[in-house]
């Protein structure tokens, strides 16, 4: 039997060294003066500690079976394509609200006051991002 927590950990730690090994392909430079490559790889160290503690967490537990749910996959991938629909032709606030409530769909139970503040919550960061980090998002 596959055990699914151990599939997430190596999922998440070959997706990170992936672009670890990307972010090296670029001029690193140092804090004071970062190059293109630092941002990426400061993401990337915690992501790998984290999937390390995912696998090392899996080998203690319980074994979970590996499934595969294709409706929940395709409601992912649907969310996604949709936000991006969204916020290249209406705006990015269209975009997020589409993106959680038909993700939602592919949780156990659907809550749609929960999907709302969700969608308050990546708003709110978007409105950061935009004004804070001088981020181009046509949020309005």
């Amino acid at each position: 039997m596959v055990n699914q927590n151990i599939v997430r950990g190596a999922f998440l730690a070959g997706i990170v060294l992936f672009f670890a090994g990307n972010a090296l392909r670029y001029p690193i430079g140092d804090l004071a003066h970062a190059g293109p490559g630092l941002f990426p790889l400061l993401i990337c160290v915690p992501l790998l500690i984290i999937a390390c503690a995912i696998i090392m967490k899996a080998r203690f537990a319980e074994p979970v079976p590996l499934q595969f749910n294709p409706k929940n996959i395709g409601l992912i991938m649907a969310s996604l394509i949709g936000f991006v629909v969204a916020s290249e032709y209406v705006n990015v606030i269209a975009g997020i609200v589409l993106l959680v409530f038909v993700a939602g769909f592919a949780s156990a139970s659907y809550s749609w006051v929960r999907n709302a503040k969700i969608a308050i919550g990546l708003i709110a960061v978007a409105f950061v991002f935009q004004h804070f980090l001088g981020l181009n998002l046509r949020l309005l």
